[in-house]
This record gives structure tokens, C-alpha cells and sequence, in this order.
């Protein structure tokens, strides 16, 4: 049987410990997705995409975007682009992503009060 829910994201990201814990603590049955581990395919990717918008997934906020040239910067700045980078360089993803395996419905970052409702609401 397939789990009802999959984590996206990277395993010693402060963030996943997090989510992965409230999880855990809630007894939530999820699959958890490292994209340095399991990979990133172009197909996903773009599932992330569809569902949540390239800019909210792009995380200009944290040390892999700030470890970019200007240039690199300013050249993501469409969805091709964007795509490109974030299967370059998929720590850029922001993250977590919670995605319900039923509705296809998904979750970008972290709060308990975020997951309570998310997971609520599935049921």
C-alpha cells in the first residue's frame, strides 16, 4: 500500500529534522524523498512546479543562492531558468514539501500549526 503522504527534501536540513519529527510525533505514515539521495528527475521537478509556482520553490534566501555569481542570479529569472538550477543544484529547493499521495495536494516549508491543518483536512 502506498503511504499517504511523501517529504521532499534534504536530510540534514534543519527544517526536515523538524517536519520529520511532528511527523513522527503525530504518527503520520509519509515516505521521505532526499533529493541528494533519491535524486531529482525532471518529471518531479515539474510536478513541484505545477502544483507550487517556480518562485516559491526557489529559496533566495538561504547559502546555495548566496553562493551564486550575480550573474547566475539574475539569470534565473523565468521558469526554464529556475528548472534548470534547481536540477543543477536541488539544496536551492526550498523545503520542506509535503505532498498528500491522494489529492496530489502539497505543502511548501514547515509549521506545526501548517501541518496539523494540512494533515486535518485529508481527513
Amino acid at each position: 500500500m502506498k503511504t499517504p503522504y511523501n517529504l521532499y527534501g534534504i536530510k540534514n536540513c534543519d527544517t526536515i529534522k523538524k517536519a520529520r519529527r511532528w511527523l513522527e510525533e503525530h504518527q503520520v505514515d509519509y515516505r521521505f524523498h532526499d533529493y541528494r539521495a533519491d535524486g531529482l528527475d525532471e518529471a518531479l521537478l515539474q510536478q513541484l512546479i505545477d502544483r507550487l509556482g517556480w518562485e516559491p520553490l526557489l529559496n533566495t534566501r538561504g547559502t546555495t543562492w548566496r553562493k551564486l555569481s550575480d550573474e547566475q542570479k539574475s539569470a534565473t529569472n523565468n521558469q526554464a531558468a529556475a528548472k534548470a538550477l534547481m536540477l543543477e543544484q536541488p539544496s536551492i529547493i526550498k523545503r520542506p514539501v509535503l505532498a498528500r499521495n491522494d489529492s496530489g495536494t502539497m505543502l511548501l516549508g514547515f509549521s506545526a500549526d501548517g501541518y496539523q491543518q494540512f494533515i486535518d483536512g485529508a481527513q
